[in-house]
């Protein structure tokens, strides 16, 4: 009696999964990472293009006789509300600028290394509660700009997140920041006519809220670590 063996008994088959029974496993190719640049290259690329756009803004606004010195934040008047946005961007003249410049360099770059994205963060939260603060409580009348308010923001997250997420090394850092320029903190505290302290106060009080914020993920896993203990 003849019929058909069925598939499960074809010759070519058969000898093709002893092939591959034969062949020898090979390990998956394991993904490549991209390259990229270290955080403390990208940090300080980052502040640095950011310090370089604020002397281009400053040409601009020597070209075009300080027109832009207007478009600061102006307390409590609808239209200063914009001024939120641009505040931190300019300065009343080179003085200005270069006096905020290292501290910008310095306190920019170390805000950062901890991670682009949340330094980043954290200078989003300082410009927007330090603007809101100045707009709320500043003197009727006055115009307030200047890169400042990101200095003592910038100052004030660095002293302050170490302690907030337990830290050892960012806490060293927080007392080597204080040690140099501590002295700053006075700058929150009404002074001199001409210098908006409103700026300073409330860009300090956004650096403590975005250390908060911003380290709320190494306070739940120390909870949840506590509750597993």
């Amino acid at each position: 009696m003849t019929g058909s063996m069925g598939p499960s008994f074809d010759p070519a088959r058969i000898e093709a999964l002893r092939a591959s029974l034969a062949e020898p496993t090979r390990s998956p190719t394991p993904p490549v990472k991209p390259s990229g640049r270290p955080v403390w290259q990208q940090a300080g690329l980052v502040i640095i293009l950011f310090t370089a756009m604020l002397y281009a803004i400053e040409i601009i606004d020597v070209v075009t006789n300080n027109s832009l010195d207007d478009e600061g934040i102006r307390p409590r008047s609808a239209d200063g509300l914009w001024g939120i946005l641009w505040a931190p961007l300019l300065h009343y003249g080179w003085g200005h600028l270069i006096a905020n410049t290292l501290p910008l360099l310095v306190l920019g770059f170390l805000a950062l290394i901890a991670g682009i994205a949340r330094g980043i963060a954290a200078t989003g939260i300082v410009w927007l509660v330090g603007g809101v603060g100045t707009w709320l409580t500043g003197a009727a009348g006055s115009v307030h700009l200047g890169a400042s308010v990101l200095v003592f923001g910038w100052l004030t997250y660095i002293l302050t997140r170490g302690i907030f997420t337990r830290s050892t090394l960012q806490i060293l850092l927080g007392v080597v920041v204080l040690l140099v320029y501590g002295g700053l903190l006075w700058g929150v505290l009404p002074g001199a006519a001409g210098i908006s302290w409103q700026g300073h106060l409330f860009g300090a009080v956004g650096g403590v809220i975005a250390a908060w914020v911003l380290s709320s993920d190494e306070r739940d896993a120390r909870r949840q670590r506590a509750v597993a203990a």
